[in-house]
């Protein structure tokens, strides 16, 4: 069974930096794309940032500059690190993963449970 769970959400003062983990688990084929997406309460789920199994990276026009996606292949592992964080930036951050299970090979969309970032003095 496929999951995936976030870690490093928190509260932090403006301008301060977090780094937020996604971990794969399960027996994967591959795992074609990670992103991270935000969602705030009444609003639509935004994509943040994607990367590719090549490492092409995607970023919002929000977060270009301030935030940066990498990931461990040999990990099954995604990363987000965001610096100079703003109060805007605080939402519910869900990890993806566009990937396929070795069980079926069929590739789909996986996503997480979510990570509160709060960004507040």
């Amino acid at each position: 069974q496929v999951q995936l769970v976030e870690s490093g959400g928190g509260l932090v003062q403006p301008g301060g930096s977090l780094r937020l983990s996604c971990a794969v688990s399960g027996s994967i084929f591959s795992i074609y794309v990670m992103g991270w997406y935000r969602q705030t309460p009444g609003k639509q789920r935004e994509l943040v940032a994607t990367i590719t199994s090549r490492g092409m990276t995607t970023y919002a026009d929000s977060v270009k500059g301030r935030f940066t996606i990498s990931r461990d292949n040999a990990k099954n592992t995604g990363y987000l690190q965001m610096n100079r964080l703003k109060p805007e930036d605080t939402a519910v951050y869900y990890c993806n993963g566009d990937l396929a299970p070795l069980a079926t090979m069929t590739r789909d969309d996986y996503w997480g449970q979510g990570t509160q970032v709060t960004v507040s003095s």
